[in-house]
């Protein structure tokens, strides 16, 4: 039996949101954004007034300003957001139990076992964007399809408060006209790589040589040839297998003590370096950091701290989890034990929509991210022990070369 699969993207959402609280926000071009007081602040979501002033999303304030000087600047309310997410998602699961999030305002569902209840795709599709609206005023556009791919194209189709159906005797009518960079998983580097074999469409991209592909791009080359072809096999997760997965954490009893801020240094950031490791491998990001210490006496205390946003690097869950020592513990005093543990989990790519740096310190997570997924591949092929940080060599703490990889 063919599955049908709907994705479902809630239209505007911290803007939405924003416009419940605050009504009158309706009626004038609005955008949230983080640290508006700063020139270098970026747009997370804006008001369907707003986008018709040309303003997209994660363009830095001055710009959307420049375009629309009487746009009104509104702060995130990060609760607010993840109180009507999960509201949301509890509309889904009425229908299914197969509901996988991608991000705070996406979501797969898998309504292949509940069409004998609730009607077509189609049907349900349209079912759940009339509760969504009149139950909580907000609106989504939903995507049907026969794959996870396609159904997120189909929601991408039409905005706002749309259901837009790809089947197998329509898609290549729909999709293959669409950009390249529309299909999930094809990102900026990719898009440079087709554009110079003169690939611009996903049509495009579905008839050219699939071995071409694949020496250029490797495995990714194979997969997106598979998607623009329509072939995704991938399941929907159920509900709340992701909520299960609570922290990432590693924890170590060392050689000697650490005593002073480079042993506590040098402790903190070969932990780190496993948590981060592990959660891109997961595919999440922690939202927390909690540090618990442990002193020769078997004494320990436990702390933890909030993030500005999600992260899976170990240079920033170093640096909290730092912060946090140097708050609550006298460096002077021996640590026996050491554990650094990644908290308040959430799917990676959540951070695209709740990042709140400006231009400059984007550009330096992005560096900072490739140096560790570099890492990650180097280690992948050649094993944990073939790079490691500088501190982590010939060191006196028990800190062996790719040995912290490990869980708790």
């Amino acid at each position: 039996m063919e599955r049908t699969i709907l994705h479902c993207d809630l239209n505007n959402f911290f803007a939405s949101v924003e416009c419940l609280y605050e009504p009158k926000l309706k009626e004038v071009p609005m955008a949230v954004c983080g640290s508006s007081e700063n020139r270098h602040g970026i747009v997370l979501a804006k008001n369907e007034i707003a986008k018709k002033y040309g303003i997209i999303t994660a363009e830095a304030v001055w710009q959307a300003r420049k375009k629309c000087p009487a746009l009104v600047i509104v702060p995130p309310h990060f609760d607010r957001y993840y109180k009507y997410s999960m509201l949301v998602s509890e509309i889904y699961e009425r229908f299914t139990d197969m509901v996988e999030p991608f991000g705070i305002d996406e979501s797969w569902l898998d309504v292949t076992n509940s069409m004998h209840l609730f009607g077509s795709g189609k049907e349900i599709a349209d079912s759940i964007r009339e509760i969504i609206r009149n139950e909580l005023g907000l609106t989504v556009s939903v995507g049907v399809s026969f794959n996870k791919i396609f159904a997120k194209l189909g929601s991408d189709y039409k905005k706002p408060d749309a259901t837009t159906v790809i089947s197998r005797e329509n898609y290549k009518e729909i999709v293959y006209p669409m950009k390249v960079s529309d299909l999930l998983f094809v990102g900026k580097s990719s898009v440079v790589v087709l554009d110079k074999l003169c690939i611009k469409t996903i049509g495009q991209l579905a008839e050219y040589n699939k071995k071409v592909l694949s020496d250029k791009l490797g495995k990714m080359g194979e997969m997106i040839h598979d998607y623009a072809n329509g072939i995704d096999n991938s399941p929907v997760e159920f509900a709340h297998s992701e909520r299960m997965v609570k922290s990432v954490g590693n924890g170590m009893t060392f050689k000697r003590n650490l005593v002073g801020l480079e042993d506590i240094s040098t402790g903190v950031l070969a932990l780190s370096d496993s948590v981060a490791t592990r959660l891109r491998r997961h595919g999440l990001k922690c939202q927390g950091v909690q540090v618990t210490i442990k002193d020769p006496k078997f004494k320990s205390i436990s702390r933890q701290k909030k993030l500005p946003t999600p992260t899976h690097l170990s240079k920033e869950i170093s640096d909290i989890a730092i912060e946090i020592i140097k708050a609550s513990w006298n460096l002077k005093a021996s640590i026996r034990m050491l554990t650094i543990t990644g908290i308040n989990l959430a799917p990676e790519n959540c951070s695209e929509q709740l990042c709140l740096f400006d231009e400059a310190d984007n550009k330096q997570r992005n560096k900072q991210e490739k140096i560790e997924k570099a890492i990650d591949s180097i280690r992948q092929r050649y094993g944990k022990s073939s790079i490691s940080f500088g501190s982590n060599v010939d060191n006196d703490l028990g800190i062996d070369i790719g040995s912290t990889d490990d869980e708790e």
